[in-house]
């Protein structure tokens, strides 16, 4: 097998201009700047129907909080209509939303959960 052996590249300018004749632009880069995502909070609302207990587990479960603090949300819940759960993407809190109004329906019980933007 016969390979050419490969070119050498084209020369550039013999000359360049000495002086600056005032033709060139130069772009100055600029960074942008990137806002962080609008952040949602996953709120869980009160009802008269749903046990407490039930309240705690689905904290506990979709929103990975230990028992004591799962215990306090639920407290907040029920003395004050509602509560946060968490703050996430927006995505992900409609995620979480889903899920705890799947485990309640699941469950047989009227448990609501809204997320909503962080002001």
């Amino acid at each position: 097998m016969a390979s050419k052996t490969p070119l050498p590249p084209p020369a550039g300018p013999a000359s360049r201009p000495s002086d600056d004749s005032g033709d060139s632009v130069v772009a100055e880069r600029k960074t942008q700047k990137t806002k962080p995502p609008q952040m949602y909070q996953v709120v869980m609302l009160n009802d008269d129907y749903t046990p407490m207990e039930f309240v705690v587990v689905v904290i506990q479960e979709f929103f990975n909080k230990d028992r004591e603090t799962a215990t306090q949300i639920m407290l907040k819940i029920h003395l004050d209509g509602k509560a946060i759960c968490g703050v996430y993407s927006r995505d992900v809190a409609g995620t979480k939303v889903q899920q705890v109004q799947e485990a309640a329906r699941q469950a047989g019980h009227p448990l609501q959960c809204v997320s909503e933007p962080v002001e």
